[in-house]
């Protein structure tokens, strides 16, 4: 049976760092970004160009070291958005432009201030500046699923005939529903005239939960693009989550008659690695890479199973990889034993990376009865997620009691030398951030606080996440450690030292519309 092929967007870098809390730095952008091209992502939207120097530095960053996916830039339907764009992706070794414009009456009347006509004569006028940068051009029709089906159309056959070669059909806020999504993109394929010249892309938000299904709907009936994130994260509800996208495809490829080219051993590694840069959990009832995926309680299950795990499941968990292997380590476990372990996983790193791990994993092991997978995994996205330290925790220590109030000290190492601070707090958490914050003197907001467990046993190791707010900006910060006193204060130092390397974001300076 022949199978169309369906282009994966991954505008994980971009919208998905639209996820209020969420900011990446440039190594972060570039760590997954990496890993997206190692999933064979057919496009790769690197960011927003324009938006900020940040944003356009990690865009030049991305472009000039990831190789295989097409690198696209955002940019508003003007001049000066195309411009940063192009000058962002010279580096590139296949660049897209990707330019936007609003079409519902709703958008015009109220944002842009435009009528029809002058949005279809902008709309080409971006495509074909655009075209004089580069030939893969993308253009999409914000809140095109609110829009006039009639006038979406005319602007869809004018801008592919300047040039588009990929029309998107965003569902902006989340309101369509499968059914009518699926009618408007078997309307659009009927009504222009010229849409052979292009591929059709989707974009859809998940307001309604509908994303996924909305995005099925359009494949269904001829897109050939979908554009999604790794999680889902994005603004609002977020986005169509990549890996129930791409498994829904291969999954059914009976139903669908459609295949995405992704390499799906490696969505696991690239679901965790976006959750814990991001600081943004995956719910552990989540489709595909939830926790409680692949977990059966019930007795009737459970026999299935045993006999024969098609009855429950309807894929492999190796399938995404994660491993079912049992192995576990522990402190007497070798360098080479380890090493193997990681190749076991789907993990390629280079002997340094690897030197770097063996050293933490020897103190982890030193701390903790056995080493499983997920705490591996940890130990690597927690180097992934160190970059450069303003401030390092060297020391601290906590008083606490059911009468006496909190007391904590730290010590904290700087390029100026080393900073100690004492502070009381109602609990021994409270007083170790207030102990921090004094000694950093960042003038930081704490908005958030979690704490899980990485596995099960007394022993398990702590993995903290804090998000702090400083001048508007919130980041989040991450920690690991057997003892969740130290996991909660290394999250802690760890934010404080983002908001040191990002500084302030240039978003909140300009109305960067959705698209």
């Amino acid at each position: 049976m022949e199978q169309r092929a369906i282009k994966i967007f991954d505008t994980t870098l971009r919208d998905g760092e639209q996820t209020p809390g969420v900011c990446l730095d440039i190594a972060e952008k570039l760590e997954i970004a990496q890993a997206l091209a190692k999933m064979n992502v057919d496009i790769i939207e690197a960011g927003f160009p324009i938006a900020s120097p940040g944003d356009f530095a990690a865009v030049s960053e991305i472009a000039a070291k990831i190789r295989g996916p097409v690198i696209a830039g955002l940019a508003r339907a003007n001049i000066a958005d195309i411009d940063a764009a192009y000058n962002a992706l010279k580096g590139a070794e296949a660049a897209r432009i990707h330019t936007f414009i609003a079409t519902s009456d709703l958008h015009l009347e109220y944002k842009l201030k435009m009528t029809r006509n002058q949005v279809l004569d902008a709309a080409e006028a971006a495509v074909r500046y655009a075209k004089k940068y580069v030939a893969d051009v993308e253009f999409s029709a914000e809140d095109a699923s609110r829009s006039d089906w009639t006038f979406l159309c005319q602007i869809i056959e004018r801008t592919i005939a300047a040039g588009a070669v990929t029309i998107n059909i965003p569902d902006t806020v989340g309101y369509t529903t499968p059914a009518e999504f699926g009618k408007l993109i078997s309307y659009v394929q009927k009504n222009v005239s010229n849409i052979s010249q292009a591929i059709i892309s989707v974009h859809c938000h998940n307001d309604l939960g509908m994303a996924v299904a909305n995005s099925l709907a359009a494949v269904q009936n001829g897109a050939n693009q979908v554009e999604c994130t790794i999680n889902g994260l994005g603004e609002r509800a977020g986005n169509a989550a990549m890996e129930e996208l791409v498994m829904a495809l291969n999954t059914r490829p009976d139903y669908y008659k459609a295949m995405a080219a992704i390499d799906c051993k490696h969505i696991y590694k690239t679901s965790r690695l976006v959750s814990v840069l991001t600081g943004v959990n995956v719910q552990p009832n989540k489709a595909i890479v939830g926790e409680n995926a692949f977990a059966h309680e019930s007795g009737i299950h459970q026999h299935g199973m045993l006999n024969n795990p098609l009855t429950y499941e309807i894929m492999r968990p190796e399938d995404i990889g994660l491993s079912h292997n049992s192995l576990v380590l522990g402190k007497h476990s070798g360098r080479h034993a380890f090493e193997d372990r990681l190749k076991d996983m789907g993990y390629e790193l280079g002997n340094d990376k690897i030197s770097e791990l063996f050293v933490k994993f020897k103190e982890l092991a030193d701390r903790k009865k056995v080493v499983f997978d997920r705490d591996i995994e940890a130990l690597i996205t927690e180097k992934a997620a160190d970059q450069a330290e303003w401030y390092r925790l060297v020391y601290h220590q906590v008083m606490s009691g059911t009468h006496n109030q909190a007391t904590a000290s730290v010590e904290i190492e700087t390029s100026q030398g080393v900073l100690k601070q004492a502070a009381c707090g109602d609990g021994p958490v409270d007083a170790m951030f207030k102990a921090i914050e004094a000694a950093a003197g960042m003038g930081t907001m704490l908005k958030d606080y979690q704490i899980k467990a990485v596995t099960a046993g007394e022993d398990a190791l702590g993995e903290a996440t804090v998000w702090l707010e400083k001048a508007g900006q919130i980041v989040s910060g991450r920690g690991l450690s057997t003892d969740i006193i130290e996991a909660s204060a290394k999250a802690y130092v760890n934010a404080i030292n983002k908001i040191v390397n990002t500084g302030a974001r240039g978003e909140e300076d300009m109305m960067a519309e959705e698209k």
